[in-house]
């Protein structure tokens, strides 16, 4: 039952995400720190998020901005080699509080012109930044998506190219989880490669989906979906940090 009702929600988060571009990471995240530990659940979540990412990138190939991605990379690689070196393994409780509060983050920061990620600068930013997050939180769909604001781009292309730097992201927290921090317990390989299948499923309805959506309803969905999941996910760390001392 549960590797079944994991392998269902992989399927449904990533079909949220091929519609919105977001959203279903955050979840599927809360879900897997119930059940596994911190590195195993990055892990398992890496490889999902990996193969739905890079499977949505690949379906909107024509969609990327390429140009994006040199100075990304840039970024990633010192963020990657920070973490490296101080072998990083967060606490659960403050796992779930950086999700709920990157949404918000998010949400109150001024709109800035340096924040365009179609810029050298903003893109090294957001490699740097968003790639921190993912190897802390497992999740940084909220702070990738304010490099998005200020962009000429089409919600196709902003799904594209986000699920693009985001495989890139999921690829180093699965390697950093496994070879740096190693992992106390695993989901059998089975069903890792069965969710990896589902996360391709899900991805492909939800680009199909998304077709249907205005540039408006896709804006609005994706704003009110990450706040309220952000909020819950905020909600449950701050409730782990109150039980712990009883513990």
């Amino acid at each position: 039952m549960l590797y079944a009702g994991i392998l269902t929600t992989v399927f449904f988060t990533s079909l949220l995400s091929g519609i919105l571009g977001m959203a279903g990471g955050i979840i599927l995240m809360a879900i897997l720190l119930s059940v596994l530990s911190v590195s195993s659940a990055m892990v398992a979540h890496g490889l999902v998020q990996a193969t739905a990412n890079g499977s949505r990138a690949f379906f909107l190939r024509k969609q990327i901005q390429w140009s994006v991605l040199p100075a990304y990379i840039v970024g990633a690689c010192i963020a990657t080699a920070i973490f490296v070196s101080l072998t990083l393994v967060p606490n659960v409780s403050w796992i779930l509080i950086c999700i709920g509060l990157f949404p918000w983050i998010a949400r109150l920061l001024p709109k800035s012109r340096g924040l365009n990620i179609t810029h050298n600068p903003a893109s090294i930013s957001a490699g740097i930044i968003v790639t921190s997050a993912q190897l802390f939180a497992g999740v940084s769909g909220p702070l990738l998506d304010m490099f998005y604001l200020n962009t000429q781009l089409t919600r196709h292309q902003i799904i594209a190219t986000k699920a693009l730097t985001q495989t890139l992201g999921h690829i180093l927290k699965s390697v950093y989880y496994t070879l740096i921090i190693q992992q106390t317990d695993s989901l059998p390989l089975g069903i890792l490669l069965a969710a990896m299948i589902s996360a391709v499923l899900g991805t492909r309805v939800g680009t199909h989906i998304v077709d249907k959506l205005s540039e408006r309803q896709f804006r609005r969905a994706s704003e009110y979906l990450i706040l309220s999941i952000g909020t819950l996910c905020l909600l449950k760390g701050i409730a782990g940090l109150i039980e712990q001392p009883q513990a």
